[in-house]
């Protein structure tokens, strides 16, 4: 089973910043992206970044030039700095992980962190 734990989130002022993490285990190898997603209350969850297995990054243009998305050396880890945040930044952050493989040959599509809040006040 994919275990994906995010961490990182908490209350800024706009114009703050926080550096969000997601420690991705349970798994041999994913052959697909590490993402970002968020959710505001009310809204649908919507893309906010992705980075793939040789450093290329991916962002919705409403985070360009704010937001950078980085992993660690072994790939297991990403992080999403957030500079310059905005109150429409708040929302519940999720990572999720895709085309993931266990030793045994399970195969897991789509795997979801539990989330971590990103409140940002004006």
């Amino acid at each position: 089973q994919v275990q994906l734990v995010e961490s990182g989130g908490g209350s800024v002022q706009a114009g703050g910043s926080l550096r969000l993490s997601c420690a991705a285990s349970g798994y041999a190898f994913c052959t697909d992206d590490m993402m970002w997603y968020r959710q505001a209350t009310g809204k649908e969850r919507e893309f906010v970044s992705a980075i793939d297995r040789d450093g290329m990054t991916t962002y919705a243009d409403s985070v360009k030039g704010r937001f950078t998305i980085s992993h660690d050396n072994n790939k297991n880890t990403v992080f999403l700095q957030m500079n310059s945040l905005k109150p429409e930044d708040t929302a519940m952050y999720y990572c999720r992980r895709d085309g993931c493989y266990s030793y045994s040959g399970d195969y897991w599509d789509v795997s979801w962190g539990q989330g971590t809040q990103v409140t940002v006040s004006s």
